[in-house]
């Protein structure tokens, strides 16, 4: 387990210096560059901009402002904000909780629904619920995630009324019904794509492991459908979906931004938007190192979580 971590440990590095180094090039390259936003400003002097590119450090060479951005980051300084002068962090910060909110329970749901889907349509193979189920996942991941959010507010909210058009809470309200009320929307919306990807999964996976022989010689000895069912197909078919919940995370975080956007819910989704618009580089920065952080955070955990469910794995 240490050499794994150590080798794992050793490969994040490697990947996030890539990452910042890819990112950092693209946003310079943009138009304008980090002041555009204040070449916006009609009363903003070529001299006026020499001078607070001066006072930014952007007059120097692209490299040199690489290795200081990422020496201050390693030193827990990631940044201030062209935007209202606060630290990187205190930015992320005040959108994490949105965020771990909106994806947690549009997790919780994925998963919770595509498992039963996906063990429903392998139990019951070439019914007429696994063809419905097999054509609505590919409907699923065939449309926009937007287009699901747009159509729900038009239905559900427009129409129906029955459910907010956006925003976390109601201005004056805040209670934590008022919470689950504004997250009903966006969260099934988000969850939607990820059910149709993790019931075809634990399809094949539950196919899988019906399959295998040790299922044959539970039936063999008399043992029950339902417990073979539950303790011998589930048990090992929901082992390789414990990995795809680490891959999906950056999708996840992807469906988020779109999510967020369309629901104007106040995420890291929102903000990275917002901040690429009003050329914020800076929190631009922070969030992408912050998503690849957690993305590989989420794969590593996944990984060692598998080696310690099933004794067949060894993580070396």
């Amino acid at each position: 387990m240490p050499a794994f971590l150590l080798k794992r440990f050793a490969q994040s590095i490697v990947l996030l210096v890539i990452v910042s180094i890819i990112g950092f090039v693209v946003l310079n390259l943009i138009p304008g560059g980090p002041l555009a936003q204040f070449a916006l400003d009609p009363g903003m002097t070529e001299a006026d901009k020499a001078r607070l590119a001066e006072q930014l450090g952007l007059n120097r060479p692209l490299l040199v402002q690489y290795f200081d951005w990422a020496w201050r980051l390693l030193q827990g300084d990631w940044g201030i904000s062209f935007r209202d002068g606060n630290p990187v962090l205190t930015v992320i910060g005040r959108h994490l909780f949105a965020t771990f909110l909106l994806m947690g329970s549009s997790t919780v749901i994925a998963i919770a629904i595509g498992t039963w889907i996906g063990i429903r349509g392998a139990t019951h193979r070439y019914s007429t619920f696994d063809y419905a189920a097999t054509v609505g996942a590919m409907v699923a991941l065939s449309i926009p995630t937007f287009w699901f959010g747009l159509i729900g507010i038009y239905v559900f909210s427009l129409k129906l009324g029955w459910l907010p058009a956006g925003n976390m809470y109601s201005i004056g309200d805040g209670s934590v019904l008022d919470y689950l009320h504004h997250l009903i929307m966006p969260s099934v919306v988000l969850a939607l794509v990820h059910i149709a990807v993790w019931s075809r999964y634990m399809r094949t996976a539950t196919l899988d492991a019906i399959s295998q022989e040790f299922v044959k010689t539970a039936r063999a000895k008399g043992v029950t459908e339902r417990r073979v069912l539950m303790k011998h197909v589930v048990g090992n078919a929901l082992l390789p979906m414990i990995t795809l919940a680490g891959v999906q995370l950056p999708s996840i975080l992807t469906g988020a931004l779109v999510t967020e956007t369309v629901f104007t819910w106040p995420g890291m989704g929102r903000l990275f938007l917002d901040s690429l618009g009003y050329s914020d580089y800076p929190v631009v920065m922070g969030l992408l190192m912050f998503s690849a952080i957690l993305t590989i955070a989420g794969n590593l955990v996944a990984d060692i979580v598998v080696a310690l469910v099933d004794p067949r794995i060894r993580l070396a």
